[in-house]
């Protein structure tokens, strides 16, 4: 539920998109409702919003006015909801917990089973999404958590929709064939590996970008050998000595595979960073506190005991 007018909504997806058009494919509104809603809220502020650019229009002062001012409302309605949640006996109504693949398989679900069963009244809903959707599902409102890792397109720290805490790194563990000299080192650098045939995902995903962000940070570009998108399609190709690869340790792979995971060495170890997302001031919402600490219970068994092994996840995320 929003207390922020749905003109003011459609004036930031025109700021967001660029554009009146695709602000109406990103709402699912038509062209001619986004640019009415325009109008209607220009007459009732009594200021002209937007102007010829080109072919297109740009926002006016005035408009960039509205929005600061609109984003100091949607934080303060967020934290309202917060302390106002705090005061109740009992937790109802829809709770909409985001994330990405590895996230959805291995953190969401136990926390979204234990608000269930916490909350009976509560509705608990899980949806796997990529880092970018679970920004537009939270500025929607279409969900009140997302768990994100950070990727070169994640919004900044400082930007003023989100409140984004660090939640936990997820390292990054070295894969190789089990007959592979380094099969045998308890752990390595991935440096010791730079000379390697490399298994990476498909240039522009966020799989490639970690693997080349680590290597290159490591002293070398890696020698792109093969593509894969899926953590077993890149397990398959390692067991037949076509190759090497990183895999986060949230990253579960088949244990009939002649693999061998060996944890990295190094400072700082390569990671993947995760953080907990939600609207500007609805970090407090004491169900977001309580999910927060299920999942670091869950992270702390999944990461203690040594490099897993486990059973494939669905897609290298």
């Amino acid at each position: 539920m929003s207390m922020i007018d749905g003109k003011l909504r459609v004036l930031q997806m025109v700021d967001r998109r660029g554009s009146v058009t695709a602000a109406a494919t990103a709402m699912k509104y038509t062209p001619s409702a986004v640019s009415y809603q325009l109008r209607q809220l220009a007459e009732q502020l009594g200021v002209k919003l937007v102007e010829p650019a080109g072919r297109g229009i740009k926002l006016t002062a005035a408009a960039r006015t509205v929005l600061r001012h609109t984003a100091v409302m949607q934080a303060q309605w967020e934290q309202a909801r917060s302390e106002l949640a705090a005061t109740s006996e009992e937790s109802s109504g829809l709770f909409t917990l985001c994330g990405f693949s590895t996230a959805a398989t291995h953190l969401l679900p136990l926390a979204a089973a234990t608000l269930h069963d916490r909350h009976p009244r509560l509705r608990v809903r899980v949806v796997e999404a990529e880092p970018a959707r679970c920004f537009e599902l939270l500025e929607a409102e279409e969900a009140d958590l997302a768990l994100v890792m950070v990727t070169a397109d994640s919004p900044s720290l400082s930007d003023g929709r989100f409140d984004q805490q660090s939640l936990l790194d997820d390292p990054l563990d070295l894969v190789v064939h089990a007959e592979h000299p380094l099969a045998a080192r308890p752990t390595v650098t991935l440096a010791d590996a730079a000379r390697e045939p490399w298994i990476i995902g498909t240039p522009g995903g966020a799989y490639h970008q970690l693997t080349v962000t680590a290597c290159v940070a490591a002293g070398f570009a890696p020698d792109i050998a093969h593509q894969a998108d899926e953590w077993e399609t890149g397990a398959a190709l390692v067991a037949h000595r076509l190759g090497v690869m990183l895999i986060p340790r949230l990253g579960l792979i088949n244990t009939e595979w002649p693999v061998t995971r060996i944890r990295l060495s190094g400072e700082p170890v390569p990671a993947r960073r995760i953080l907990a997302t939600t609207r500007k001031g609805g970090a407090g919402h004491p169900l977001v506190a309580q999910t927060l600490d299920l999942i670091q219970v869950a992270s702390s068994s999944l990461f203690s005991g040594g490099v897993p092994r486990g059973t494939p996840s669905a897609r290298a995320e």
